[in-house]
């Protein structure tokens, strides 16, 4: 294992590029929809879903929108990920027509116990690590295991030092 600083195995994503890449996902699932109806209602997983979600929703005139919220980390540490609010069970039911969004599927352990609440549900994510590949339908980029991906809501824009120091 190498010493590395956290932005050289890093995958930066842009407000520009989550916009573009959420809105391929939504293009990619436009027509997958159970039934001519389309898509019964989009669930965000709290807190990174909810933008791409958002965005997933517009693009498919999806009006049904609610959030399940499943804590995972705490900073950048994962642990036993655990419901801590629900969505509307009347609606979304066994997950039947439900897409269920999220920005990242890392080790796919919070969408084993999303996908316990809703069954049915279409997972779609909007990037994907290979360990959790196989708990998703759907995705746009898929990056390794050891690749952090920095979101915008997590970046400000700053000074940084070059690589090679100071002449």
């Amino acid at each position: 294992m190498t010493d590395r600083l956290p932005h050289e195995k890093g995958f930066h994503v842009s407000w520009d590029q989550l916009h573009r890449d959420a809105r391929a996902l939504a293009w990619r699932l436009q027509g997958e929809g159970p039934d001519e109806g389309g898509w019964r209602a989009v669930v965000a997983i709290t807190r990174g879903g909810m933008a791409p979600a958002m965005i997933v929703a517009r693009e498919l005139d999806i009006r049904m929108v609610d959030t399940i919220s499943v804590k995972s980390y705490n900073h950048q540490t994962q642990s036993e990920p655990k419901v801590i609010k629900s969505p509307d069970m009347d609606v979304v039911g066994d997950g039947t027509g439900v897409l269920i969004i999220d920005d990242l599927v890392d080790t796919g352990k919070t969408l084993e116990v999303v996908r316990k609440h809703m069954p049915k549900a279409h997972i779609a994510t909007v990037y994907a690590k290979p360990m959790g590949r196989p708990q998703v339908n759907t995705f746009i980029t898929e990056v390794s295991q050891d690749t952090w991906i920095f979101f915008p809501w997590d970046m400000a824009l700053q000074y940084v030092e070059p690589y090679r120091g100071k002449d």
